[in-house]
């Protein structure tokens, strides 16, 4: 989480397409996303449409972990500039991880939602 947390801002999808799984599920305000293509789609459309966006995670916390899945919970928070006026916005964010055949721990589940 702490790679993901930091490559995100690089707004280069291929700095994170490793760390998520290819069948991934990506729960966000606007939609759900299904699969590496789709999400990858997704963040590119994000990163065009919000300039100079800054991402980050704040209060994670393992709420599970075992030898082949982990959860954790956190707050989000971004800013970014639209149009040249600044805005922000957050939320809170529970992801799932699974170890793969290849031993690596991927993001299988991402859910982002407006905090209450």
């Amino acid at each position: 989480m702490v790679a993901y947390g930091r490559d995100i801002n690089l707004h280069d999808f291929d700095r994170i397409a490793g760390l998520i799984s290819a069948d991934a599920t990506f729960w966000f305000t606007d939609g759900t996303h299904h699969g590496l293509h789709d999400i990858r789609a997704a963040f590119e459309t994000n990163w065009r449409q919000l300039e100079k966006e800054i991402y980050g995670l704040q209060d994670l916390a393992w709420v599970a972990r075992g030898r082949f899945s982990a959860c954790c919970t956190y707050r989000f928070f971004w800013t970014a500039e639209i149009n040249g006026n600044k805005i922000a916005g957050g939320g809170l964010g529970t992801t799932v991880l699974r170890r793969e055949d290849d031993g690596l721990w991927r993001i299988i589940h991402e859910h982002l939602s407006k905090a209450p």
